[in-house]
């Protein structure tokens, strides 16, 4: 198997004349926590977007397990995906919607009840999706990403409408997630929160400003990956 769960390579993304993402090249390693960092129209939710096959590129490629994701048999057990676009229908509730993914990706039925004790979510299962807050259906979209029993994990701004419970709480579930093997790769613009749970930063505006290890990005003592960060993006607008 290789040693990357997510490769990205020479990503090119244009829509007509506007280029979202310029060759655009990094990996994410196996067992990994990787940031995906950079400000609005920087190209973050277009990488991810081609990762998973919801667009295609103009040039390059990106592959998971060595594969494009079009390629993959039975693509939700190698990534579960959250992001921004992936609504849920209001009028079912939060088991029935979890259950209608795990038909889809051809899951096993207790998968539903496993994913909802995950994430925290069991005491509300019967709940109709519409009554849920911004941070329930957060983690109601962690739960589907987490069906298939998924060894990699997109997440677009998953800690969006959580409160400081439930962002403590997804700190450590996703460095629990390493852990046990899992790899994840996670868009966010909470950089004080990130790191404290990443392993490496991929920092981007259009361009990769920056690929590798947190400790290369933040070297010295009293430094923060909130000032390495606006160095490099402020640097690159210069």
């Amino acid at each position: 198997m290789d040693k990357h769960a997510i490769e990205v390579r020479g990503l090119t993304k244009r829509f007509g004349h506007r280029t979202a993402v310029e060759d655009v090249s990094f990996v994410v390693p196996r067992g990994a926590v990787v940031g995906l960092l950079g400000p609005n129209g920087a190209g973050k939710s277009t990488t991810l977007r081609a990762i998973v096959g919801l667009i295609a590129a103009t040039s390059g490629e990106t592959v998971i397990d060595g594969v494009p994701f079009a390629a993959l048999e039975n693509p939700a057990a190698h990534v579960g995906v959250h992001m921004d676009g992936f609504g849920f229908e209001g009028g079912i509730t939060a088991r029935r919607h979890l259950d209608i993914c795990r038909i889809a990706t051809g899951a096993p039925p207790r998968r539903v009840t496993e994913v909802l004790d995950e994430v925290g979510l069991a005491a509300d299962a019967g709940r109709r999706v519409k009554t849920f807050s911004t941070g329930m259906a957060q983690r109601l979209g962690l739960a589907a990403a987490l069906i298939g029993s998924p060894h990699t994990l997109i997440l677009d701004e998953p800690a969006n409408g959580l409160d400081p419970d439930g962002i403590r709480w997804l700190r450590g579930f996703l460095r629990d997630y390493a852990a046990r093997g899992g790899t994840v790769l996670i868009s966010s613009h909470q950089l004080a929160e990130l790191e404290q749970v990443v392993d490496q930063v991929v920092v981007i505006k259009r361009r990769v400003l920056f690929t590798g290890p947190l400790r290369d990005l933040v070297v010295d003592d009293g430094d923060s990956l909130e000032n390495r960060y606006f160095d490099l993006v402020e640097g690159a607008s210069a």
